[in-house]
């Protein structure tokens, strides 16, 4: 291996200068730069170099592959730490690397700290850049630990990466967008919830001025971490702004003794010159590397019956799913012992015989004799204290001992880290598993960690998410076909690291589909729809109360892993036929919908959405109204994704019915292609664009395009 160490996929370079003291430092990220040898390499770096300036250290300030203040580097360290109060001044030195199959391995050794740092850098086939650190104690003269405050994986960025978007939200609006401009100082974003939680950063984009689904240079940084995390934006005057973050660590959290080691999350890292849709392809292809079965469609009880856990009625519900097409049964809350409502029996995962005398058997038997699978709802991190786990095992519970602070939703938490507890939980959910042939876990996680203390006082955030990811593991070690959910309270629990586990996430527990329109919009950021459940709901919203038509659920609830959350013995013939009609229709296009690229139109209505999900002979757009706007018409939308050169042919599927439009007569194509095919040219649709109608608020338009093979 020469000077320089490169890694590149997919239109993407990553190049690290070895030789750069005291550490190596990255001297680029970003487009490919194409077949350069060494000397271009080094040219590269030459004129990448920074001036010194006055009132400075003497030497250049650049981003390292790990920042100290040895360096000059005033901004965010890759380390922060200490062993009893000293050992704060990491000077870490290369002392091995290796680089093969577009993977980067650097060791680094520090005398000061008594650690040694292995980086793993690893471009996939995606052009995503995933990075990894593990700190491993040396022996030591003393026999104090090291104190891990914190590591953070950071990647320089050029200057003309000045816009910030990341996200917040709550229950029931998650992953709402937030934009700023990056001035001097550090823009951070921290996760004390034990989780990401709904106000998750989710993904840091950085970029151009302007950058939108289609257009602008950006960058993206994702921390694949299901417990505390920590994202930053940094400039200061003199340094390079950078990207970074990784785990959020409580005070004593990971200390070191010799010999144990951390390994710091997974980050991962994209670039794109085509905007959002861009970087957001970069993440599906990532996540699509895993194979999966066609996704089923679902029903899910919650909304239909809540507690009420009727057989009888349950079974009529069955019935019914059949006949609409679903795929999937999955039985929510309120099937274990003494759970009649939420103030009691979490913890206690035996099936509830004064509510099921004969165990779960006639339920589940009669949803497979269907041909429908079954899942099952559980909430394995929570406990109420109205529950024999609490009762019998009060040192099982996070928090100050006996004094557990302020229940969430009547609940606490369960100490993973306890390895008897993590065993009860383990036996509790393989047996039940085993026992009903059980297809499908729904996960969730319906609390916030605060005082995430175990019975001696330490924090265990870190332990708590490991231990979560061994008990996922186990489980699907020992059924390789379960598939698993991740819910907490909705779209709490969004991220990579659990994902890495679990065939799917809860987006929201919202299934207004105004809200939704919004939530998946985003989410589908950094996920493709295949990963998104979404569920149609009632005509009355259960979360906001407001009421909306029937087509405009369905078309929502179309664009990701599609279910139903509804009773459906009460829906009208009328109902049970358009359920019927919509089911066919996610059936037929489902392999387009989970395999195809997902594009975002940036109109000036922000009242008016248009996505769709295309392939390269074939794609589905909506066209959404959320909200009345002052303009009278929509004009002309530009279809994104399809090629100039070739010609098209575009219908309107009437299948879920069609929109109410404030207007007297639509445009004539809509007409046209309501009752058959149009034929348009691809820089037509591209470049120009089609006149749209004009939608009525909470109304939605599918358009399916071709293309013209004649």
């Amino acid at each position: 291996m020469g000077r320089f160490a490169r890694l590149r996929a997919a239109g993407v370079g990553f190049v690290v200068d070895l030789a750069a003291q005291p550490v190596p430092v990255v001297v680029h990220w970003g487009r490919d730069l194409g077949e350069l040898d060494e000397s271009g390499l080094a040219a590269l770096a030459f004129v990448g170099e920074p001036a010194v300036l006055n009132n400075s250290v003497d030497v250049p300030r650049r981003c390292s592959v790990w920042p100290t203040e040895f360096e000059g580097w005033a901004g965010t360290p890759a380390l922060e730490g200490h062993r009893g109060g000293i050992a704060t001044t990491p000077r870490p030195r290369l002392v091995e690397h290796t680089l093969a199959d577009n993977r980067l391995e650097l060791v680094l050794d520090d005398e000061i700290t008594g650690l040694r740092v292995t980086l793993v850098y690893t471009m996939d086939s995606s052009g995503v850049l995933s990075a990894r650190a593990t700190l491993c104690a040396k022996k030591s003269d003393t026999a104090e630990p090291y104190e891990v405050a914190g590591v953070s994986t950071l990647l320089p960025l050029p200057s003309r990466a000045v816009e910030v978007l990341d996200f917040t939200g709550k229950w029931c609006r998650e992953r709402s967008p937030q934009r700023t401009r990056l001035g001097h100082g550090a823009h951070v974003r921290g996760s004390r919830r034990g989780k990401p939680g709904q106000d998750s950063a989710f993904l840091m984009t950085v970029g151009t001025p302007g950058f939108s689904f289609g257009e602008g240079e950006v960058w993206a940084l994702h921390v694949a971490w299901s417990g505390d995390q920590r994202y930053v934006v940094e400039q200061l005057p003199e340094t390079p702004p950078v990207l970074g973050g990784g785990e959020l660590l409580r005070a004593g959290e990971v200390r070191l003794a010799a010999g144990e080691s951390y390994d710091t999350p997974i980050t991962y890292f994209a670039w794109s010159d085509e905007g959002l849709d861009g970087l957001a392809a970069r993440f599906h292809a990532l996540q699509r590397k895993q194979s999966r079965p066609p996704r089923p469609l679902v029903l899910n009880t919650w909304e239909a019956v809540y507690f009420n856990h009727d057989l009888d009625r349950l079974l009529a519900l069955a019935d019914a799913a059949a006949k609409v097409g679903v795929e999937r049964v999955v039985l929510d809350d309120g099937w274990f012992r003494g759970r009649r409502d939420d103030t009691a029996g979490l913890g206690d995962w035996q099936v509830d015989i004064t509510v099921w005398p004969r165990g779960l058997s006639p339920f589940v038997d009669h949803v497979k004799s269907l041909g429908m699978q079954f899942g099952l709802w559980f909430e394995p991190e929570m406990v109420n204290l109205d529950s024999d786990l609490a009762r019998q095992h009060p040192e099982w519970l996070l928090g100050v001992p006996g004094e557990p602070g302020p229940p969430s939703r009547n609940q606490y938490v369960v100490d993973l880290a306890n390895p008897e507890a993590w065993t009860y939980l383990l036996t509790s959910i393989d047996g039940l598993v085993a026992e009903y042939g059980i297809d499908y876990v729904k996960w969730d996680h319906n609390r916030d960690l605060h005082e995430a203390v175990d019975h001696t006082g330490r924090p265990v955030v870190h332990n708590q998410t490991l231990a979560l990811y061994r008990l996922i593991d186990e489980l699907k070690r020992r059924h390789p076909g379960l598939e698993i959910e991740s819910c907490a309270s909705g779209g709490g629990r969004v991220d990579l690291g659990i994902l890495a586990r679990t065939d799917r996430v809860w987006a929201s527990d919202c299934n207004d589909p105004v809200e939704r329109q919004s939530i998946q919009r985003w989410t589908a950021q950094l996920l493709p729809p295949e990963l998104i459940g979404s569920h149609v709901g009632p005509e009355r919203s259960h979360t906001t109360s407001r009421r909306t038509d029937d087509s405009f659920r369905l078309a929502t609830a179309l664009f990701g892993h599609a279910g139903i959350e509804q009773d459906l013995t009460a829906c009208s013939p009328a109902e049970i036929d358009k359920l019927t009609a919509w089911a066919a229709m996610y059936k037929e296009l489902r392999p387009l919908l989970h395999s195809g690229r997902v594009v975002r139109a940036e109109l000036p209505d922000d009242g008016l959405f248009f996505h769709g999900v295309i392939s390269n002979e074939h794609g589905l757009f909506s066209l959404a109204r959320i909200s009345t706007s002052p303009a009278g018409q929509s004009w002309r939308v530009r279809l994104p994704g399809l090629s100039r050169g070739r010609d098209y042919r575009l219908r309107i599927r009437a299948d879920l019915g069609l929109p109410s439009m404030r207007q007297v007569r639509a445009p004539e194509w809509v007409t046209a292609a309501i009752d058959g095919w149009v034929r348009v040219p691809g820089s037509v649709l591209v470049d120009a664009g089609v006149a749209m109608p004009t939608l009525d608020p909470g109304q939605a338009l599918l358009l399916e395009v071709i293309v013209d093979r004649a």
